[in-house]
């Protein structure tokens, strides 16, 4: 199979052949976003810029603003915590579960407070967080949940699909997630207050935009008198060129995302039996989707990360990924170079009701995790390919036994 196909040439065509002009066609947004509420088996989806911008456009639909704290997990991009400070909140990070690497809700109940307005788990390397307890800690705190989905098309926890449980949900079309377009995301939610907000923002504040409907018309713009921002929004609408390649993509997913878990499986299978090499816990009644294959170094493991890496990839390997440094502790949050709205947070607002400092502490679990997961690419193609590189890694095993 291939990643790009004809298919996806062949709308980026019908966009050009219509030289830009909404009069003659095309509309791949909006099949884009018809498509992807079907997928999700919400009501609304909004199509966006980027994966970022999506999680700023959600936290702004959802009020946040101002001082306001939104629980989000330390080990991932830093585009959540960061999309937090867009809104000029601010981000208090809530420690993983050992197992499973996502938000662990017993820490978020610890951390909530009464200046939390949402809480964003991230569904990280393909798998959902344990949404439940989550969900129900913020209908008693009269917070939101934001699900994070920007690697996990098509996961699922407890048969709901990810992007249907919270009240929001963001995703991504980044270039190496399991649809892309290059870059562009969605919002999807099941509201029609939070999508006409979300509509909004990411469309100038326009009067004449809906939940289903992303552009003003011609009869409007050619009345002197329209006035046309309600509210204040940014520009985040997606393009055209880019929701065309994010349409076949998305027709296609079922197999993009099968040749992830194809390659998944082939790595687990060289890990199995290994007991130094412990893979990400996928629970009962979950759906890994697999964006990458992730595996932790058990402490008492005969090597080191690095020797490992450099071992695969003398012996064949593609290379292996680190795990993000953990968000807090990135120079920008442990210097205090916090900016948003370019306003800077001072020291007495960053804390927030919990009094949390970006410091080495913070989350232990995290902590203890992040320098020892290896992240094996799942986006292979051919066959042939995944099953190389996964007796590479059955090689390098052997290697250190």
């Amino acid at each position: 199979m291939q990643r790009v196909t004809a298919l996806e040439r062949r709308y980026v065509a019908e966009v050009l052949d219509t030289e830009f002009r909404s009069s003659k066609g095309s509309g791949m947004t909006a099949r884009l976003e018809r498509l992807f509420i079907e997928l999700c088996g919400v009501r609304y989806a909004i199509a966006h810029v980027n994966g970022t911008a999506t999680l700023h456009s959600a936290l702004v639909a959802a009020g946040v603003g101002p001082g306001d704290e939104v629980l989000v997990p330390p080990l991932t991009m830093a585009s959540t915590a960061m999309a937090v400070l867009q809104a000029n909140a601010v981000p208090v990070f809530v420690d993983i579960d050992p197992d499973t690497w996502t938000m662990d809700s017993h820490c978020a109940a610890a951390c909530i407070s009464e200046r939390t307005k949402a809480i964003m788990p991230v569904a990280l390397y393909g798998l959902m967080p344990d949404m439940d307890p989550l969900m129900s800690l913020a209908r008693g705190h009269g917070t939101m949940v934001i699900e994070d989905d920007a690697e996990c098309i098509l996961g699922t926890y407890k048969g709901r699909v990810s992007g249907s449980i919270g009240h929001l949900a963001s995703f991504s079309f980044q270039s190496s997630k399991q649809l892309t377009a290059g870059e562009g995301g969605m919002v999807v939610t099941d509201d029609e207050d939070l999508a006409l907000r979300v509509r909004r923002f990411n469309s100038l504040g326009y009067a004449g935009v809906g939940t289903s409907k992303a552009k003003i018309t011609k009869e409007d713009i050619q009345d002197p008198r329209y006035a046309r921002h309600v509210s204040v929004g940014y520009n985040y609408r997606m393009s055209e060129l880019c929701a065309a390649v994010a349409l076949a993509q998305t027709e296609r997913v079922h197999e993009l995302v099968e040749a992830r878990v194809r390659s998944a499986s082939d790595f687990a299978r060289a890990t199995a039996g290994c007991a130094w090499l412990i893979p990400q816990r996928t629970p009962p009644g979950c759906v890994n989707s697999y964006w990458t294959y992730v595996i932790r170094l058990a402490e008492e493991a005969p090597t080191t990360w690095h020797a490992f890496r450099d071992r695969f990839r003398s012996l064949g390997g593609d290379g292996i990924y680190a795990a993000w440094r953990l968000n807090y502790l990135e120079p920008a949050f442990v210097e205090d170079r916090l900016y948003a709205n370019g306003t800077p947070f001072s020291d007495d607002r960053r804390r927030g009701g919990v009094s949390q400092r970006y410091a080495l502490g913070l989350c232990p679990v995290a902590e203890r995790i992040q320098p020892r997961l290896l992240q094996f690419r799942t986006n292979y193609w051919s066959l042939a390919d995944s099953e190389r590189q996964a007796e590479v890694l059955r090689r390098t095993i052997a290697s250190f036994e």
